[in-house]
């Protein structure tokens, strides 16, 4: 579009600036001294006399200047008489208040009583009025005699105003004009306590010495009427300033001219020529854009939503953004479109817009369209195949992105030894192979389901890609034969079904074959080209990346997941105390360091342990399998809870500096721990926990609680202590032990899978295996992001007959005594074949207590799956063991004890220790 800068200097046809004869009579047009980007020069003698008119700034000026002035006026006036009335009242409420506190303050009364009223209260009244800031207080008997004034002349005159309401209680006001000028006075009683008026007080200001905030707001308008008259004679300047810069100082007819030579030019173009207002409307548009675009004759002035145009050019003229030579499609035309914004160096907001018919370019453009889409299609394969280390995922990943927009039907087959994670044999050629993957457009293919086994038989093309590993092309099915080998029923099916091209490509990566993807056509009618099989190989080869590192983290996983089990209990021991029930879920991503361990311990207790070792993978789960072993060796030593986490805080603590000190990677980087050791004889358990979560205690009623344990730091920091806690757990309860991933998920904090927990142990009594059931039913997320390790636990109690204790006095004479007590209870129990035995294991060890060790002495037989003895005694030395010598009298003793029962030891309680044997009963 042509564009006039400046004014323009062209010649009118009407003569404006005079014919040429008299133009080069002057010596103006055309010589070396005129401007050829001015007006023509004429004589000043010649020149037009302008018109004085005033401008529309001007216009504008004057109104913003009476306009404001009309303001002031009124604001002023209003000013004046809010003061007025401000100040009258003012007076009005000060003079009362001032008159009302003087006639109520102490000792009024008994000064108008008193000898001389003028001595004692014509001073105060003084003060009073100099502090409360009005011109008089004056005083008055009931006859309106003054008793003080301001001057004391008038003393004792009479008072003038209105003061006959005051006399009957009333408070008076009156606006006077006195000697000291116009004045509000108010008159009120003086009350003696009887209710009776004594006197009155009198208390007045002049107006004058009153000022309101109105009077204070007059400089301010006055003010706020300067800065208004200084913006409006600003802003006309801007005004003005602006109308001469828009119009480069052009007059009317000027204007007029070049907007004539501008609508010659636009429509004479040859090149579509479009302004669009900001908000979308049509504002112009030359006779090109009309054909290019085929807009209606009424186009101007609607928006260009409603001209009926393609999405591609309607969405380049309400982009709102600059287009620079972009090709877009418009019926059967290819445009070019320029768009330009006009609202640049405060401009009004819009566009403008230039087209080009460029159709010549519609084939080139038919080829980039196409590459673009197929750049498109890599870059969405490179994003979504390969989001999950899932070998069948992976596989069903590529089928999906390249159905439909590459083949109408997609096949990935894969090797057995691939699915399960194991790397196919190298230099033998794959045989056989699993589908892993269909997609296609329609259902009711001829294609073998996922799941298939499929023989490739030998000489057909699909065994030559294997062996080879070159990508093939069939781009006409019909007229090739070889394929049909593989399956002749299902080929001509196929052909049947409209299937006609096809492209197979191996998965091949890091010089490993996995398997075969196949891409078929049936919906489409162009055929598979050279170009389709690049792009179908560069698709494979990232695909094929993939499957192997899926497969490569199946076959780890694996390994993990074999290392986790065999480094958990497979079988959990027998013994009588608890029922137990347990479940271990490794994670989806990964196998983690969650285990669990039930520990019979002696006198029939149990130990049952959860823990969990931060990480993921075979680090973990060795680090696991460690902590497991110490565990057990520490239980050996029958510690109290507390005892034995603070030992395995140590262990770790040692590991990791040893692992730091030699650069190795097998530091354990965090652990937790939960130790309970539970008796059945006096159904309490004892917990101790190492930063783990509480755990569930369901009573027989179906409550459930969590109870509070002082809960530890994780094992490895050794900064703090361990506590233990003691609970009195009701025969038939079930103690719930649990790792975090149970309650804990990036989907919901811990608090709320407690609260779920709870929910899912609440209820009626059930069995351990139906409580871990239900608790995974309820808990279990769909893909774990953590190990899940759980013990369910329903508590037993020893029934009171099978337990016996006897107190022992220190006096080997009582040796005898205990012996016959035992072998009456082990007749009871019907067990007269061990009574020999067993007299004689606690008559060594009630010897040694009594002669070694300090009372109380007791003995505690208990039948449980062997017959336990136990005798206590309040001292802390441990007996050992030793071989005597023949000549030795003594030291026989505990040799006898071992040789005789099945296992023997010791534990320390907070009493002392207690020696404990066990025999078998079978």
């Amino acid at each position: 579009m042509a564009r006039f800068p400046g004014r323009s200097w062209a010649p009118s046809a009407s003569g404006t600036f005079g014919s040429a004869t008299s133009s080069r009579a002057a010596g103006t047009a055309g010589s070396s001294g005129g401007r050829p980007h001015g007006r023509q020069q004429q004589p000043k003698d010649a020149r037009p006399r302008p018109v004085q008119r005033r401008s529309v700034a001007g216009q504008v000026f004057a109104l913003q200047v009476l306009v404001v002035l009309l303001l002031v006026a009124a604001a002023v006036v209003a000013l004046v008489v809010q003061s007025r009335n401000d100040a009258r009242h003012e007076a009005t409420n000060r003079s009362v208040a001032v008159a009302q506190t003087f006639a109520n303050s102490p000792g009024i009364v008994e000064a108008l009583h008193s000898p001389d009223p003028t001595a004692v209260l014509q001073p105060k009244a003084q003060a009073a009025a100099l502090n409360a800031g009005v011109d008089f207080i004056v005083v008055l008997n009931t006859d309106g005699i003054r008793y003080t004034h301001p001057n004391p002349a008038r003393i004792g005159q009479k008072f003038v105003g209105d003061y006959e309401p005051a006399l009957h209680g009333q408070v008076v006001t009156e606006q006077v004009n006195g000697t000291i000028g116009p004045l509000v006075q108010a008159v009120v009683p003086v009350r003696a306590p009887d209710d009776s008026v004594v006197g009155m007080v009198s208390a007045g200001v002049t107006i004058a010495n009153i000022s309101s905030a109105s009077e204070r707001q007059l400089p301010v308008v006055l003010g706020a009427a300067a800065v208004a008259m200084g913006l409006a004679t600003c802003g006309t300047a801007l005004v003005s300033r602006r109308l001469r810069r828009q119009t480069h100082g052009l007059g009317p007819s000027e204007m007029t001219r070049m907007y004539e030579h501008h609508a010659a030019v636009l429509h004479a173009v040859r090149e579509g020529v479009l302004i669009v207002a900001g908000d979308g409307r049509l504002l112009l548009c030359n006779d090109e854009a009309r054909r290019l675009l085929a807009l209606p004759a009424d186009a101007e002035g609607r928006l260009v939503t409603e001209l009926g145009l393609d999405r591609a050019p309607e969405e380049l003229l309400t982009a709102n953004r600059p287009v620079t030579d972009e090709v877009v499609l418009a019926g059967e035309r290819l445009l070019a479109v320029n768009v330009r914004l006009t609202d640049r160096d405060g401009g009004p907001p819009g566009c403008v817009a230039t087209l080009r018919d460029s159709t010549e370019l519609l084939a080139l453009s038919g080829r980039a369209e196409v590459a673009q889409r197929r750049l498109r299609l890599l870059y969405d394969a490179g994003v979504s195949v390969g989001s999950s280390l899932d070998v069948t995922r992976t596989a069903e990943e590529l089928a999906q992105v390249a159905v439909p927009r590459f083949a109408d039907f997609v096949s990935v087959d894969l090797a057995e030894e691939v699915l399960e994670g194991d790397e196919p044999p190298q230099g033998q050629p794959l045989g056989q192979m699993r589908r892993a993957a269909f997609k296609g457009v329609r259902e009711g293919s001829p294609f073998y389901p996922v799941g298939t086994v499929l023989a490739v038989v030998p000489s057909t093309p699909l065994a030559g890609a294997l062996d080879t590993g070159e990508a093939g092309l069939e781009p006409r099915l019909a007229e090739a034969e070889a394929w049909r080998g593989q399956d002749p029923e299902r080929s001509a099916q196929a052909l049947e079904y409209g299937v006609h091209s096809l492209v197979r490509v191996p998965l091949r990566a890091r010089g490993v074959l996995l398997g075969v993807a196949r891409f078929w056509r049936a919906d489409r009618p162009e055929p598979f080209d050279e170009e389709d099989l690049a792009l179908a190989e560069e698709l494979v080869s990232h695909a094929a990346v993939c499957i192997d590192n899926a497969r490569r983290y199946t076959r780890e996983h694996a390994m993990a997941v074999t290392l986790q089990h065999s480094l958990l209990p497979r079988n959990l021991p027998a013994q009588n105390a608890l029922d137990v029930a347990h479940r271990y879920l490794p994670a989806q991503a990964g196998v983690g360091g969650d285990w669990f361990d039930l520990i019979p311990l002696p006198g029939a207790r149990v130990a049952l342990v959860v823990g969990d070792v931060v990480g993921h993978g075979l680090h973990a789960a060795a680090t696991m399998g460690r902590l497991r072993t110490a565990i057990h060796n520490f239980s050996t030593l029958d510690l109290p809870p507390d005892e034995l986490l603070g030992h395995l805080d140590e262990l770790v603590n040692r590991i990791d500096q040893e692992e730091s000190a030699t650069g190795g990677a097998a530091a354990v980087t965090g652990a937790t721990c939960l130790y309970a050791i539970y008796d059945p004889v006096t159904r309490r358990c004892t917990l101790a926990s190492a930063g783990h979560p509480p755990p569930a205690l369901v009573g027989p009623d179906g409550r459930v609680e969590f109870p509070e344990l002082p809960t530890g730091p994780p094992l490895g920091l050794g900064v703090l202590p361990f506590t233990t806690a003691e609970l009195e757990v009701a025969e038939g309860s079930r103690l719930v032990l649990y790792t975090d991933g149970l309650v804990e998920d990036r989907d919901r904090d811990i608090d709320e899978g407690l609260e779920m927990l709870r929910a899912a142990l609440a209820g009626p009594p059930r069995t351990p295996e139906q409580t871990c059931a239900d608790v995974l039913g309820a808990m279990l997320p769909a893909r774990p992001q953590d190990d899940i390790a759980l013990l369910v636990a329903q508590t037993r109690a020893l029934a009171s007959d099978q337990v016996a204790e006897w107190e022992v006095p220190s006096d080997p004479a009582a040796v005898g005594e205990v012996r016959a007590a035992v072998a009456e209870r082990l007749a009871q129990w019907g067990l007269d074949e061990a009574a020999f035995v067993t007299e004689l294991i606690l008559s060594e060890l009630v010897t040694n207590a009594i002669r070694y060790g300090r009372g109380p002495i007791r003995v505690r037989l208990l039948r449980d799956r062997a017959l336990i003895c136990e005798v206590s005694d309040a001292s802390s030395t441990s007996p050992h063991l030793k071989y005597a010598a023949t000549t030795d009298e003594g030291g026989r003793g505990l040799f006898l004890v071992a040789q005789f029962a099945d296992r023997w030891g010791t534990r320390y309680t907070a009493g002392g220790k207690v020696i404990w044997t066990e025999q078998p009963l079978e």
